[in-house]
Protein backbone atom coordinates (compact mmCIF):
# COMPACT_ATOMS: atom_id res chain seq x y z
CA UNK A 1 0.00 0.00 0.00
CA UNK A 2 1.25 3.59 -0.49
CA UNK A 3 2.60 5.44 2.14
CA UNK A 4 0.49 8.10 1.86
CA UNK A 5 -3.24 5.70 1.87
CA UNK A 6 -3.92 5.45 5.50
CA UNK A 7 -6.92 3.24 7.36
CA UNK A 8 -8.64 0.98 5.58
CA UNK A 9 -9.59 1.63 1.78
CA UNK A 10 -12.02 -0.73 -0.42
CA UNK A 11 -9.24 -2.24 -3.04
CA UNK A 12 -10.65 -0.60 -5.85
CA UNK A 13 -11.42 2.85 -3.86
CA UNK A 14 -8.14 3.84 -4.18
CA UNK A 15 -7.58 6.97 -6.89
CA UNK A 16 -9.06 10.16 -7.02
CA UNK A 17 -11.20 9.77 -10.49
CA UNK A 18 -12.53 13.60 -10.79
CA UNK A 19 -9.31 15.40 -11.46
CA UNK A 20 -8.51 19.27 -12.01
CA UNK A 21 -10.94 19.37 -14.71
CA UNK A 22 -13.39 19.08 -12.20
CA UNK A 23 -12.17 22.00 -10.03
CA UNK A 24 -12.50 24.00 -13.19
CA UNK A 25 -15.48 23.21 -14.21
CA UNK A 26 -17.52 25.00 -11.17
CA UNK A 27 -14.86 27.33 -11.21
CA UNK A 28 -15.67 28.81 -14.57
CA UNK A 29 -19.18 28.77 -14.52
CA UNK A 30 -19.40 30.59 -11.14
CA UNK A 31 -17.25 33.74 -13.02
CA UNK A 32 -20.58 33.50 -15.58
CA UNK A 33 -22.56 33.49 -13.06
CA UNK A 34 -21.38 36.11 -11.07
CA UNK A 35 -20.48 38.19 -14.13
CA UNK A 36 -24.26 38.21 -15.52
CA UNK A 37 -25.32 39.52 -12.12
CA UNK A 38 -23.22 42.43 -11.94
CA UNK A 39 -24.87 43.58 -15.33
CA UNK A 40 -28.29 43.01 -13.59
CA UNK A 41 -27.78 44.99 -11.24
CA UNK A 42 -27.61 48.08 -13.28
CA UNK A 43 -30.18 46.87 -15.98
CA UNK A 44 -32.82 45.70 -13.56
CA UNK A 45 -32.02 47.22 -9.63
CA UNK A 46 -31.13 50.12 -11.15
CA UNK A 47 -27.55 50.47 -9.74
CA UNK A 48 -26.74 53.45 -11.96
CA UNK A 49 -22.88 54.00 -10.48
CA UNK A 50 -21.77 50.52 -11.92
CA UNK A 51 -23.10 51.42 -15.60
CA UNK A 52 -19.15 51.55 -16.65
CA UNK A 53 -19.10 47.69 -16.23
CA UNK A 54 -22.32 46.94 -17.52
CA UNK A 55 -21.62 46.12 -21.00
CA UNK A 56 -18.21 44.50 -20.06
CA UNK A 57 -20.08 42.50 -17.65
CA UNK A 58 -21.75 40.78 -20.28
CA UNK A 59 -19.40 40.02 -22.25
CA UNK A 60 -17.59 38.39 -19.37
CA UNK A 61 -20.42 36.20 -18.95
CA UNK A 62 -20.47 35.41 -22.41
CA UNK A 63 -17.23 34.84 -22.91
CA UNK A 64 -16.46 32.89 -19.96
CA UNK A 65 -19.58 30.54 -21.12
CA UNK A 66 -17.99 29.92 -23.97
CA UNK A 67 -15.44 27.69 -22.09
CA UNK A 68 -17.74 26.57 -19.78
CA UNK A 69 -18.16 22.98 -21.15
CA UNK A 70 -14.17 22.68 -22.19
CA UNK A 71 -13.81 21.27 -18.97
CA UNK A 72 -16.05 18.15 -18.77
CA UNK A 73 -15.44 17.95 -22.47
CA UNK A 74 -11.51 17.07 -21.87
CA UNK A 75 -12.32 15.26 -18.90
CA UNK A 76 -14.79 12.91 -20.88
CA UNK A 77 -13.10 9.87 -22.25
CA UNK A 78 -15.03 9.71 -25.29
CA UNK A 79 -15.73 13.76 -25.58
CA UNK A 80 -18.12 13.87 -28.57
CA UNK A 81 -20.87 11.52 -26.90
CA UNK A 82 -21.76 15.02 -24.58
CA UNK A 83 -23.76 16.24 -27.82
CA UNK A 84 -26.21 12.95 -26.99
CA UNK A 85 -27.87 15.21 -24.21
CA UNK A 86 -28.80 18.00 -26.30
CA UNK A 87 -30.34 15.66 -28.85
CA UNK A 88 -31.81 12.99 -26.44
CA UNK A 89 -32.88 14.65 -23.36
CA UNK A 90 -33.04 12.66 -20.29
CA UNK A 91 -35.56 14.57 -17.89
CA UNK A 92 -34.33 12.99 -15.18
CA UNK A 93 -30.68 12.87 -15.84
CA UNK A 94 -28.67 16.00 -13.89
CA UNK A 95 -26.17 16.25 -16.36
CA UNK A 96 -28.72 16.36 -19.60
CA UNK A 97 -30.58 18.92 -17.24
CA UNK A 98 -27.32 21.10 -17.93
CA UNK A 99 -27.50 20.79 -21.10
CA UNK A 100 -30.82 22.30 -22.05
CA UNK A 101 -30.10 25.54 -19.35
CA UNK A 102 -27.11 25.86 -21.24
CA UNK A 103 -28.41 26.12 -24.39
CA UNK A 104 -31.36 28.11 -23.00
CA UNK A 105 -28.97 30.89 -21.15
CA UNK A 106 -26.48 30.91 -23.87
CA UNK A 107 -29.21 32.24 -26.26
CA UNK A 108 -30.74 34.56 -23.80
CA UNK A 109 -26.95 36.06 -22.99
CA UNK A 110 -26.39 35.97 -27.09
CA UNK A 111 -29.94 38.58 -27.49
CA UNK A 112 -29.20 40.61 -24.59
CA UNK A 113 -26.11 40.83 -25.65
CA UNK A 114 -27.11 42.09 -29.16
CA UNK A 115 -29.72 44.29 -27.90
CA UNK A 116 -26.75 45.77 -25.88
CA UNK A 117 -24.67 46.73 -28.96
CA UNK A 118 -27.78 47.13 -31.55
CA UNK A 119 -26.59 50.94 -32.00
CA UNK A 120 -22.69 50.10 -32.16
CA UNK A 121 -23.54 46.89 -34.62
CA UNK A 122 -25.80 49.36 -36.95
CA UNK A 123 -23.10 52.86 -36.77
CA UNK A 124 -19.97 50.25 -37.88
CA UNK A 125 -21.92 48.36 -40.87
CA UNK A 126 -22.71 52.18 -42.00
CA UNK A 127 -19.16 53.63 -41.73
CA UNK A 128 -17.65 49.99 -42.71
CA UNK A 129 -16.95 48.61 -46.29
CA UNK A 130 -16.55 45.71 -47.85
CA UNK A 131 -16.17 42.17 -45.92
CA UNK A 132 -16.63 43.81 -42.78
CA UNK A 133 -19.58 46.09 -43.45
CA UNK A 134 -21.33 42.55 -45.15
CA UNK A 135 -20.48 41.07 -41.44
CA UNK A 136 -21.58 43.86 -39.47
CA UNK A 137 -25.13 43.98 -41.66
CA UNK A 138 -25.60 40.68 -41.12
CA UNK A 139 -25.33 41.25 -37.40
CA UNK A 140 -27.84 43.97 -37.61
CA UNK A 141 -30.42 41.37 -38.70
CA UNK A 142 -31.49 44.35 -42.05
CA UNK A 143 -32.90 46.60 -39.20
CA UNK A 144 -31.20 50.07 -39.10
CA UNK A 145 -33.28 52.11 -36.58
CA UNK A 146 -32.05 53.63 -33.81
CA UNK A 147 -33.80 56.28 -33.03
CA UNK A 148 -34.69 57.26 -29.48
CA UNK A 149 -37.63 55.41 -29.19
CA UNK A 150 -36.14 51.99 -30.88
CA UNK A 151 -33.67 52.50 -28.18
CA UNK A 152 -36.21 52.97 -25.57
CA UNK A 153 -37.57 49.65 -27.09
CA UNK A 154 -34.23 47.79 -26.56
CA UNK A 155 -33.86 49.08 -23.12
CA UNK A 156 -37.23 47.57 -21.95
CA UNK A 157 -36.07 44.24 -23.51
CA UNK A 158 -32.50 44.39 -21.88
CA UNK A 159 -34.29 44.73 -18.57
CA UNK A 160 -36.77 41.99 -19.03
CA UNK A 161 -34.00 39.91 -20.21
CA UNK A 162 -31.59 40.69 -17.27
CA UNK A 163 -34.77 39.80 -14.95
CA UNK A 164 -35.35 36.35 -16.50
CA UNK A 165 -31.57 36.03 -16.85
CA UNK A 166 -30.79 36.02 -13.06
CA UNK A 167 -32.64 32.90 -11.95
CA UNK A 168 -31.11 31.60 -14.85
CA UNK A 169 -27.41 32.39 -13.90
CA UNK A 170 -28.78 31.20 -10.14
CA UNK A 171 -30.12 27.98 -11.82
CA UNK A 172 -26.73 27.62 -14.08
CA UNK A 173 -24.22 27.42 -11.12
CA UNK A 174 -26.55 26.55 -8.41
CA UNK A 175 -27.31 23.14 -10.41
CA UNK A 176 -23.59 22.60 -9.83
CA UNK A 177 -23.81 22.61 -6.07
CA UNK A 178 -26.33 20.58 -6.48
CA UNK A 179 -24.68 18.13 -8.27
CA UNK A 180 -22.17 17.68 -5.45
CA UNK A 181 -25.20 17.87 -2.86
CA UNK A 182 -27.39 15.08 -4.16
CA UNK A 183 -24.02 12.66 -3.83
CA UNK A 184 -25.27 11.20 -0.34
CA UNK A 185 -22.60 8.60 -0.49
CA UNK A 186 -19.87 11.42 0.66
CA UNK A 187 -20.62 13.26 3.58
CA UNK A 188 -18.53 16.16 3.25
CA UNK A 189 -21.03 17.12 -0.06
CA UNK A 190 -24.18 15.90 0.95
CA UNK A 191 -25.57 18.93 2.63
CA UNK A 192 -28.61 21.58 1.60
CA UNK A 193 -25.82 24.14 2.11
CA UNK A 194 -23.81 23.44 -0.55
CA UNK A 195 -25.68 25.22 -3.80
CA UNK A 196 -26.08 27.89 -1.98
CA UNK A 197 -22.62 27.77 -1.04
CA UNK A 198 -21.65 27.49 -4.76
CA UNK A 199 -24.19 30.29 -6.08
CA UNK A 200 -22.61 32.95 -3.53
CA UNK A 201 -18.95 32.23 -3.86
CA UNK A 202 -19.63 32.34 -7.79
CA UNK A 203 -20.98 35.58 -7.37
CA UNK A 204 -18.03 36.60 -5.24
CA UNK A 205 -15.78 35.19 -7.92
CA UNK A 206 -17.58 36.96 -10.86
CA UNK A 207 -18.11 40.40 -9.24
CA UNK A 208 -13.96 40.30 -8.23
CA UNK A 209 -13.32 39.18 -11.94
CA UNK A 210 -15.19 42.67 -13.34
CA UNK A 211 -13.72 44.79 -11.01
CA UNK A 212 -10.03 43.68 -11.53
CA UNK A 213 -11.25 43.76 -15.65
CA UNK A 214 -12.37 47.04 -15.52
CA UNK A 215 -9.42 48.71 -13.80
CA UNK A 216 -6.84 46.87 -16.02
CA UNK A 217 -9.63 47.69 -19.30
CA UNK A 218 -9.40 51.61 -18.19
CA UNK A 219 -5.66 51.66 -17.03
CA UNK A 220 -4.74 50.31 -20.42
CA UNK A 221 -6.81 52.07 -22.57
CA UNK A 222 -5.62 55.93 -20.93
CA UNK A 223 -9.35 56.16 -19.04
CA UNK A 224 -9.87 57.13 -15.90
CA UNK A 225 -11.56 54.80 -13.41
CA UNK A 226 -15.27 55.70 -12.37
CA UNK A 227 -14.47 56.28 -8.04
CA UNK A 228 -18.60 55.21 -7.82
CA UNK A 229 -18.03 52.20 -9.80
CA UNK A 230 -15.07 51.20 -7.70
CA UNK A 231 -16.97 52.07 -4.36
CA UNK A 232 -19.86 50.49 -5.17
CA UNK A 233 -18.50 46.92 -6.61
CA UNK A 234 -16.03 46.78 -3.66
CA UNK A 235 -19.34 47.27 -1.11
CA UNK A 236 -21.24 44.42 -3.02
CA UNK A 237 -17.79 41.86 -3.14
CA UNK A 238 -17.40 42.32 0.71
CA UNK A 239 -21.66 41.74 1.01
CA UNK A 240 -21.29 38.45 -0.85
CA UNK A 241 -17.47 37.71 0.41
CA UNK A 242 -18.57 37.68 4.02
CA UNK A 243 -21.99 35.70 3.54
CA UNK A 244 -19.94 33.12 1.62
CA UNK A 245 -17.28 32.73 4.55
CA UNK A 246 -20.56 32.15 6.58
CA UNK A 247 -22.22 29.42 5.14
CA UNK A 248 -18.97 27.62 4.92
CA UNK A 249 -17.96 28.09 8.31
CA UNK A 250 -21.79 27.28 9.20
CA UNK A 251 -21.44 24.10 7.44
CA UNK A 252 -18.27 23.31 9.48
CA UNK A 253 -19.33 24.08 12.85
CA UNK A 254 -23.09 21.95 12.34
CA UNK A 255 -20.51 19.35 11.25
CA UNK A 256 -18.61 19.64 14.12
CA UNK A 257 -21.28 20.18 16.85
CA UNK A 258 -23.06 17.15 15.48
CA UNK A 259 -20.53 14.74 16.40
CA UNK A 260 -21.57 12.40 14.03
CA UNK A 261 -19.89 9.62 12.65
CA UNK A 262 -19.62 11.51 9.13
CA UNK A 263 -17.23 13.89 11.85
CA UNK A 264 -14.82 10.92 12.67
CA UNK A 265 -13.16 11.45 8.87
CA UNK A 266 -14.33 14.68 7.78
CA UNK A 267 -12.32 16.55 11.15
CA UNK A 268 -8.93 14.77 10.35
CA UNK A 269 -9.74 15.74 6.79
CA UNK A 270 -9.98 19.53 7.25
CA UNK A 271 -7.43 19.47 10.05
CA UNK A 272 -4.79 17.60 8.23
CA UNK A 273 -5.73 16.59 4.84
CA UNK A 274 -6.50 19.74 4.04
CA UNK A 275 -4.88 22.03 6.98
CA UNK A 276 -2.69 24.40 4.31
CA UNK A 277 -5.41 24.36 1.68
CA UNK A 278 -8.76 25.18 3.62
CA UNK A 279 -7.28 26.78 6.79
CA UNK A 280 -4.39 28.46 5.50
CA UNK A 281 -5.12 29.53 1.68
CA UNK A 282 -9.36 29.28 1.93
CA UNK A 283 -10.06 30.58 5.01
CA UNK A 284 -6.95 32.82 6.54
CA UNK A 285 -5.42 34.57 3.47
CA UNK A 286 -8.55 34.21 1.24
CA UNK A 287 -11.16 35.20 3.24
CA UNK A 288 -9.73 36.93 6.49
CA UNK A 289 -7.56 39.15 4.57
CA UNK A 290 -9.59 40.46 1.72
CA UNK A 291 -12.52 40.99 4.56
CA UNK A 292 -10.13 43.10 6.36
CA UNK A 293 -9.37 45.09 2.87
CA UNK A 294 -12.89 45.92 1.44
CA UNK A 295 -13.34 46.27 4.97
CA UNK A 296 -11.12 49.37 4.90
CA UNK A 297 -12.66 50.32 1.62
CA UNK A 298 -16.01 50.45 2.31
CA UNK A 299 -16.10 51.61 5.93
CA UNK A 300 -13.29 53.96 5.21
CA UNK A 301 -14.40 55.64 2.05
CA UNK A 302 -13.81 59.54 3.25
CA UNK A 303 -10.10 58.72 3.95
CA UNK A 304 -8.96 57.25 0.95
CA UNK A 305 -7.86 58.77 -2.12
CA UNK A 306 -9.01 57.12 -5.08
CA UNK A 307 -5.32 55.14 -6.24
CA UNK A 308 -5.57 53.74 -2.63
CA UNK A 309 -9.13 52.53 -2.64
CA UNK A 310 -8.36 50.99 -6.04
CA UNK A 311 -5.48 49.30 -6.03
CA UNK A 312 -6.84 47.91 -1.93
CA UNK A 313 -10.03 46.91 -3.73
CA UNK A 314 -7.82 45.30 -7.04
CA UNK A 315 -5.66 43.22 -4.24
CA UNK A 316 -8.84 42.15 -2.47
CA UNK A 317 -10.22 40.89 -5.91
CA UNK A 318 -6.86 39.33 -6.50
CA UNK A 319 -7.20 36.83 -3.82
CA UNK A 320 -10.95 36.29 -3.24
CA UNK A 321 -10.32 34.80 -7.15
CA UNK A 322 -7.78 32.35 -5.03
CA UNK A 323 -10.07 32.11 -2.57
CA UNK A 324 -13.19 30.70 -4.72
CA UNK A 325 -10.73 28.72 -6.59
CA UNK A 326 -9.17 27.07 -3.27
CA UNK A 327 -12.64 26.76 -2.17
CA UNK A 328 -13.54 24.22 -5.08
CA UNK A 329 -10.22 22.31 -4.78
CA UNK A 330 -11.31 21.46 -1.61
CA UNK A 331 -14.75 20.20 -2.37
CA UNK A 332 -13.81 18.51 -5.56
CA UNK A 333 -10.41 17.23 -4.58
CA UNK A 334 -10.56 16.98 -0.37
CA UNK A 335 -14.40 15.24 -0.99
CA UNK A 336 -12.34 12.46 -2.75
CA UNK A 337 -9.42 11.96 -0.48
CA UNK A 338 -11.40 9.92 2.00
CA UNK A 339 -12.65 6.69 0.92
CA UNK A 340 -16.13 5.47 0.72
CA UNK A 341 -15.71 3.00 3.64
CA UNK A 342 -15.39 6.09 6.39
CA UNK A 343 -11.87 4.37 8.19
CA UNK A 344 -9.12 5.69 5.46
CA UNK A 345 -7.54 8.26 3.21
CA UNK A 346 -7.11 7.66 -0.40
CA UNK A 347 -3.45 8.85 -2.05
CA UNK A 348 -3.29 12.22 -2.67
CA UNK A 349 -3.94 14.07 -5.82
CA UNK A 350 -1.12 16.33 -7.37
CA UNK A 351 -2.17 17.60 -11.27
CA UNK A 352 0.44 17.46 -13.79
CA UNK A 353 2.03 20.08 -15.80
CA UNK A 354 1.18 18.42 -19.26
CA UNK A 355 -0.94 15.69 -18.94
CA UNK A 356 -4.57 15.78 -20.57
CA UNK A 357 -6.19 17.06 -17.01
CA UNK A 358 -3.53 18.89 -16.10
CA UNK A 359 -2.02 22.38 -15.42
CA UNK A 360 -1.44 23.50 -18.87
CA UNK A 361 -4.66 22.56 -20.31
CA UNK A 362 -6.09 24.54 -17.26
CA UNK A 363 -4.72 27.86 -18.26
CA UNK A 364 -5.51 27.53 -22.00
CA UNK A 365 -8.92 26.99 -21.15
CA UNK A 366 -8.57 30.24 -18.53
CA UNK A 367 -6.66 32.38 -21.45
CA UNK A 368 -9.55 31.76 -23.82
CA UNK A 369 -12.02 34.04 -22.51
CA UNK A 370 -9.42 36.64 -22.22
CA UNK A 371 -8.60 36.56 -25.89
CA UNK A 372 -11.74 36.29 -26.84
CA UNK A 373 -13.04 39.64 -25.36
CA UNK A 374 -9.64 41.34 -26.27
CA UNK A 375 -10.71 39.94 -29.94
CA UNK A 376 -14.72 41.43 -29.15
CA UNK A 377 -12.89 44.63 -27.77
CA UNK A 378 -11.25 45.40 -31.22
CA UNK A 379 -14.52 45.44 -33.15
CA UNK A 380 -17.33 46.66 -29.94
CA UNK A 381 -15.84 48.56 -27.00
CA UNK A 382 -16.24 46.67 -23.49
CA UNK A 383 -16.74 49.55 -21.77
CA UNK A 384 -19.40 52.24 -22.40
CA UNK A 385 -18.96 55.38 -24.66
CA UNK A 386 -18.15 58.78 -23.33
CA UNK A 387 -20.62 61.24 -24.45
CA UNK A 388 -19.11 62.80 -26.21
CA UNK A 389 -18.04 59.81 -28.66
CA UNK A 390 -21.74 59.02 -29.03
CA UNK A 391 -22.35 62.67 -30.38
CA UNK A 392 -19.84 61.97 -33.05
CA UNK A 393 -21.02 58.90 -33.91
CA UNK A 394 -24.70 60.35 -34.07
CA UNK A 395 -22.99 62.69 -37.12
CA UNK A 396 -21.43 59.75 -39.45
Amino acid sequence: MPPDITGYVFPNDVHIMWSLMIVLYPYVTGLVAGAFIVSSLYHVFGRHELRPVARLSMVVSFAFLLVATFPLLVHLGHPERAFNIMITPHFTSAMAAFGLIYGLYMALVLVEIWLIYRKEIILVARRSRGLKRAIFAAMALGGYDISDESRRVDHRAITVLAALGIPAACILHGYVGFMFGSVKANSFWSTPLMPIIFLFSAVTSGIAMILILYQCLMKFSGRRIQSDCVQSLSHWLWVFATVTVTLELLEIITLAYERSEEWLVVGPLIGDKLAFSFIGVQMVFGSLIPFLLLGIVVLMRPFLTDPLRNTIAFAAACILLIQVFAMRWNVVIGGQIFSKSMKGFRESYVPGLLEKEGIVTAIVILVIPFIFMAVFNRFLPLYESAPEEDVSLKNL
